[in-house]
């Protein structure tokens, strides 16, 4: 192992990789409640969901520790797994959950085509940072959205749409797993969204609203129900486009900005400022999200807590080799993992809402023209429930903005094409 992860060129040792590996599993851990809360409201099997969780982000992982021999993890994304159940399937009748892993599975394969190609830079190139930043913020409150509704904290008001909630068990509970959560926070205590999450499903057992029958431990579900369920065919219509090109987009940009991140935080930057590993890493994202696809989960891409780890010691594969390790045991949790309710996995999706949302500080506001695209991006995502609709919304405005400025030699020719999706999106998704 020595050897083959090349330890002592990176200054590390088998502790130091394995501690780093676990920090970066506790930190990241909450996806194997949270990924199948959100994909089963589709009406796919949640035991099934817990075991294509766990198999993807194993398998996307162990492609980074062996292939690219970097301390990074990959697992299914949060706001492109609230994307594939809140914008995709629940709004449309006539849309199944197979044709939405269709479409992740042709997004990846985009993914593949244009990170291979090396098209991909230039795609990168063409879209503006402030759009870049402002696709992440909107993603951050759209989850928080979503997290406070499936708290019960919000509910729907025939009147003003949305309402506070009344202050039932449930939602109290939530409340106290939230605080948990932010405590455990600001004290930088590794794995405080785990924790929180255990915390409230322990309380709920206690009072009474959580009920658990059997053993906590168990072989892992049958993936039969959703693997290689994938509805390809029919996922190719013209009016998923846009849904094809927001899965591919967020997961660019963000396994870019992760990869780009934790790469300079792990000392794997090259003398020239260049990234010595990112087309394997993009590669190997993009082979996870097919292979998750084919598993019967959303978009697998790269985790920026992978960062917790590397703060902790990890520099190479043999973190990420632990990490999938951990993964793979948690199959045998899958029982305890199933009891575990939307109150209790909320307040995680509250604070990674927030964590996202953090993004907005780095946009130029005092900026008009750069304002207003982005403000429009982060706030039609939640307020259409729809990530794909804030970024179409947002492209448009942006090129609106340029022309109106005199500027609209300054658009890029690619961008040009993202707005002829984004109207394609916005009239097929209408």
């Amino acid at each position: 192992m020595k050897d083959f992860f090349e330890l002592k060129k990176h200054g590390t040792t088998v502790k130091r990789e394995f501690v780093g590996g676990l920090t970066t599993f506790l930190t990241m851990a909450y996806i194997v409640f949270v990924n199948p809360d959100i994909l089963s409201q589709t009406g796919m099997d949640k035991g099934a969901l817990i075991t294509a969780t766990c198999l993807a982000a194993a398998i996307g992982t162990l492609i980074v520790a062996l292939w690219v021999n970097a301390p990074m993890a990959m697992a299914p994304g949060m706001g492109l797994n609230a994307f594939f159940t809140y914008s995709l399937v629940l709004p449309h009748e006539n849309v199944t959950w197979q044709m939405a892993l269709g479409v992740v599975f042709i997004s990846g394969v985009f993914f593949f085509l244009l990170t291979i190609s090396k098209i991909r830079q230039k795609i990168i190139d063409a879209i503006p940072v402030s759009l870049r930043l402002a696709v992440g913020a909107g993603i951050g409150l759209f989850i928080t959205f979503i997290g406070m509704k499936n708290m019960g904290l919000i509910v729907a008001h025939p009147a003003t749409l949305v309402t506070l909630g009344k202050f039932t068990p449930p939602v109290i509970l939530g409340l106290v797993g939230l605080i948990i959560i932010l405590m455990l926070e600001v004290n930088k205590v590794r794995g405080s969204l785990l924790i929180g999450i255990v915390a409230t499903y322990v309380l709920g057992l206690m009072f009474g609203e959580i009920s658990l029958t059997g053993s906590l431990l168990s072989m892992p579900p049958s993936l039969a129900p959703i693997a290689f369920q994938l509805d390809i065919i029919g996922a190719l219509q013209l009016s998923f486009v846009g849904a094809i090109f927001s899965f591919m987009f967020v997961d660019l940009f963000d396994s870019v900005g992760t990869i780009v991140a934790c790469s300079y935080q792990a000392d794997l930057v090259n003398e020239d400022g260049s990234i010595a590993k990112i087309d394997k890493m993009l590669e190997a994202d993009a082979t996870a999200t097919l292979a998750g696809a084919l598993l019967g989960t959303s978009t697998t891409t790269t985790y920026v807590e992978s960062a917790s780890g590397i703060a902790d010691g990890a520099r190479t594969g043999l973190s990420s080799l632990f990490i999938a390790m951990f993964f793979l045991g948690s199959l045998f949790f899958a029982p305890f993992i199933g009891s575990v309710p939307s109150f209790a996995t909320a307040p995680a999706l509250i604070v990674v809402g927030a964590f996202m949302f953090r993004l907005v500080k780095e946009i130029d506001i005092a900026n008009f023209e750069v304002a207003v695209p982005a403000f429009l991006t982060i706030i039609m995502m939640p307020a259409t429930y729809s990530i794909s609709n804030g970024i179409s919304i947002g492209f448009l405005a942006h090129i609106i903005m340029a022309i109106a400025g005199g500027k609209i030699r300054t658009i890029n020719p690619i961008l040009w094409i993202v707005g002829g999706l984004s109207l394609l999106n916005l009239f097929f998704g209408a």
